[in-house]
């Protein structure tokens, strides 16, 4: 994968982009092939299955890279809504969003 230029200047672990999405309706379709042309413009984008390691915990990983992107791109699909952790990250998103513009 590429990084953008300016990612030495970017704080280790922040991203362009949180990707927010329901993996079992379309993990393997839209969201790999919107993941891919980020990744391939050089955007900085965290998905799930490639920035959290095994075993350890999913949430507190989640909370973090929220906040440290500089936008999130949320992929609404047919089952997103009954989703506990894809609700719990929308509000993550919500409430990161609030605290940047207070």
């Amino acid at each position: 994968m590429t990084e953008p230029e300016s990612s030495g200047s970017r704080p280790k672990g922040a991203y362009d982009v949180f990707l927010s999405f329901r993996g079992e309706d379309n993990r393997k379709t839209f969201t790999d092939h919107l993941y891919t042309a980020f990744v391939q413009a050089g955007i900085h984008t965290f998905r799930d299955q490639n920035e959290i390691p095994r075993g350890e915990e999913i949430s507190k990983h989640l909370h973090k890279a929220i906040q440290e992107s500089k936008i999130s791109v949320v992929v609404f699909s047919k089952g997103y809504a009954s989703s506990r952790w894809c609700l719990n990250e929308l509000v993550e998103i919500l409430e990161s969003k609030n605290r940047k513009t207070d």
